[in-house]
């Protein structure tokens, strides 16, 4: 009996049982993902329906006026700015959490994760709003300060590209802590005790040793933070101004607005295109990654 027939007798499974498993999947996943992203290309792609006549034919002109229009470019131009600005906040205040989430023993460690992984427990659209309660002209940290200064202080944190910022923070820090962490683990703690045995202080353990060797983690928690902070939608709606669009806004302005389905389909396609360039540069650092450590 040859290997092959020896794992498929131990699975019970054979091609067809399969198929006929992976069927339903397969079918909801045309359903749901692959018929619609291919009806967004194809508006993208379709040109000249007028009147109700399918009398077009296939173009580049929407993609080709997006890339000339001066408004996609400057909402792009926010929308990497406002991910990238969130993604170092994220990285600044994570990386201290992991460190010392990854010197806890297993079972406090364990304990802190869940309050770690306690905002993806809530719903997005409510911690918007209790950020709003918190953060708002009349939130709980301007009525602090201003009983603190007599009324002299008044800072707007909400409804800009602050409000954005701490709303995206909170969204995206336990993907950064998780990352950095699983990296902090998989460090050899036979290192750092050689480094402190000849005599390295803990700045130079940390710069020499700890980083360099957390980096595919880092890399990795911050191409997750941009990829999510990209998509944006609910966030800088509820908490952002009128300077502070992003891509997906933008999709929202031409369908509902201008009632423009090509230059919306065209924004959604370079929006899910750019999107798919940072998850393989995200496959290839945890490919990277596990390839070093093989």
């Amino acid at each position: 009996m040859t290997s092959s027939s020896t794992a498929s007798g131990a699975s019970g499974l054979g091609p067809w049982s399969a198929i006929v498993l992976l069927a339903p999947l397969t079918v909801l996943m045309f359903a749901i993902l692959l018929y619609p992203l291919g009806l967004t290309l194809w508006t993208s792609l379709y040109d000249g329906q007028t009147s109700g006549q399918l009398s077009g034919h296939l173009s580049l002109r929407a993609y080709a006026e997006l890339a000339s229009s001066t408004l996609f470019l400057k909402v792009l131009r926010n929308t990497f700015e406002i991910a990238i600005t969130g993604t170092l906040v994220s990285l600044i205040f994570g990386y201290p959490v992991a460190m010392h989430l990854a010197a806890q023993p297993p079972r406090r460690r364990t304990a802190c994760l869940v309050m770690v992984m306690l905002p993806f427990w809530t719903s997005i659209l409510v911690k918007s709003f209790a950020l709003v309660a918190v953060f708002g002209n009349q939130g709980l940290v301007n009525q602090l300060l201003g009983f603190l200064s007599g009324g002299q202080i008044n800072l707007p944190m909400m409804f800009n590209r602050v409000g954005v910022v701490l709303g995206m923070i909170n969204f995206l820090l336990p993907f950064m802590i998780l990352s950095i962490l699983g990296s902090l683990l998989a460090l050899d703690r036979r290192l750092i005790l050689a480094a402190e045995t000849m005599g390295a202080g803990p700045l130079r353990i940390f710069w020499k040793i700890i980083l360099p060797l957390s980096m595919p983690g880092v890399v990795a928690g911050v191409l997750i933070n941009v990829t999510l902070s990209i998509g944006m939608y609910i966030t800088p709606a509820l908490l952002g101004g009128r300077q502070d669009m992003m891509v997906a806004n933008l999709v929202d302005f031409y369908t509902r607005q201008t009632l423009d389905w090509t230059a919306a389909s065209a924004t959604a396609v370079a929006l899910l295109a750019i999107s798919g360039l940072l998850v393989a540069m995200l496959g290839r650092v945890r490919g990277g990654l596990s390839g070093g450590a093989a």
